[in-house]
């Protein structure tokens, strides 16, 4: 069957023209192979391993059960993607690096890939990444580096550092993709594709099987083209009913009361970033939403906070036996980012500890007094990749940049979105709503809503 629905429409869509028998799974899987074997596009540099066999036996076997009359979630059947640094039985997790290709193949999947397979979802392979997470701009010098669809030509960063997760969406290799988020990890590259990524509470979904970045800081989540999208993976990546009508509900955006972060947020912003962001308040504002500026200070302090920081100390302690032996393969620019945390002593950790604790204490009550906080994803568009592969000085001082404001939300143990917000023909950039810790249900509801102001101002159109 001759699919007549594209991969690159919404996840309802979808599922509606599955379950009104106008596509089936293995032609929809079918068209996911092709886009991602397509030698004009860029399939072999977004996929680290493709399962055209098993994806193709997977979507067979949900078209069987479809006919007999069994649904198992709206994702039955919908090709997905999974970033290579989750477990899949019978596979080695190499988090887009070489120093783990002698690894033990996985004995079982990833939490979260078992709830994705539940649903019927049909893995089509594994997404490169930056290596080991370890990076904003998804930056690969191993597997290659992802490009944002926009200005392809001249070579834009697709963002990291689940890159590969939002270029396979973006490309129409997948329907969603499966990502991890530590400080901005599917936020970004949401932002940077022109797609919506949903930064859970990190509690919120499994996270074993997923090999570790930070374990105080890292997250499970979709990126997807819509808030429903998202909504509607993260309510089985969370082991939630998907009720149809729960997850489809919406919030009237007229009477929402948004807090306008001043401070911390827009230091060094792009113009170009700065305006599309400064149009979508305005849109917000037109449809009826309340936005009351406010500052944060506590977000000035996070530089000092982070002298040391999560990542760059959980990570070594997680591979400081593997750089015993493997060093030289490593990323350079991710190998000085673990070596950070070498120094740091339990003090300083027990330091970082408490003032992540007093921060979220400070945090909980002005968050609270908004349905949402808005602010830039990352304040300013795709960076060209060339730049930054050639200069290490560049690389350092717009990852930083780019993490800056996502890393913010982690550090708070919030949930957060990034919804695009340019006008069309213009580089992508992402609106983020952040809410806090355990208000994800809240936040999808005020997202959707956000979401149709802009697009009714012909804003986060692809």
């Amino acid at each position: 069957m001759t699919p007549d629905i594209s991969l690159q429409r919404p996840l309802a869509e979808l599922a509606a023209a599955l379950d009104g028998g106008r596509t089936t799974s293995r032609a929809l899987t079918e068209q996911a192979l092709e886009r991602i074997a397509d030698p004009a596009g860029q399939g072999a540099t977004v996929f680290t391993r493709i399962d055209a066999d098993a994806a193709r036996a997977a979507a067979d076997g949900v078209d069987a059960l479809r006919r007999a009359g069994v649904r198992l979630s709206p994702l039955m059947g919908v090709p997905v993607s999974v970033k290579d640094l989750f477990d899949v039985a019978g596979q080695v997790t190499r988090a887009g690096s070489t120093a783990l290709a002698d690894a033990p193949p996985a004995t079982r999947d990833a939490g979260a890939v078992a709830r994705l397979r539940q649903a019927g979802a049909v893995i089509v392979g594994r997404t490169n990444m930056t290596e080991f997470a370890f990076s904003g701009l998804g930056l690969n010098p191993h597997y290659g580096t992802p490009r944002s669809p926009w200005g392809r030509d001249v070579g834009h960063i697709a963002g990291g550092s689940s890159s590969g997760a939002a270029a396979s969406v973006a490309d129409g290799m997948a329907a969603t993709g499966l990502g991890t988020d530590t400080g901005g990890s599917i936020r970004i590259p949401a932002a940077f594709c022109g797609l919506t990524g949903f930064k859970p509470t990190a509690s919120r979904t499994p996270r074993d099987g997923a090999l570790p970045l930070s374990t105080s800081l890292d997250s499970v989540g979709p990126i997807a083209r819509t808030v429903d999208c998202c909504a509607r993976v993260d309510a089985i990546l969370a082991g939630l009913p998907v009720d149809e009508t729960a997850v489809a509900a919406s919030r009237p955006l007229r009477g929402l009361h948004f807090g306008i972060l001043t401070n911390y947020v827009l230091d060094g912003a792009e113009p170009a970033a700065l305006a599309a962001y400064e149009r979508a308040l305005q849109a917000l504002a037109r449809a009826g939403a309340t936005l009351t500026e406010f500052q944060f200070a506590p977000f000035d302090d996070l530089p000092a906070l982070n002298r040391f920081g999560f990542a760059p100390i959980e990570a070594y302690a997680w591979h400081r036996k593997l750089l015993a032996g493997k060093a030289g393969d490593y990323d350079p620019r991710v190998l000085v980012r673990i070596r950070k945390g070498e120094p740091a002593t339990a003090a300083d950790y027990i330091d970082l500890l408490a003032g992540r604790a007093a921060l979220i204490a400070q945090a909980n009550p002005v968050w609270n007094a908004f349905d949402a906080v808005l602010c830039p994803t990352v304040p300013l568009t795709p960076p060209r990749v060339a730049p930054l592969e050639a200069d290490d000085a560049a690389f350092t001082a717009t990852n930083a940049l780019v993490l800056r404001n996502p890393t913010a939300i982690n550090m708070i143990d919030g949930c957060a979105l990034s919804v695009p917000c340019h006008a069309a023909g213009d580089a992508p950039v992402g609106l983020m709503l952040s809410a806090c810790n355990g208000s994800d249900a809240s936040l999808l509801s005020v997202g959707r809503a956000t979401e149709a102001a802009l697009r009714a101002a012909g804003l986060g159109c692809a």
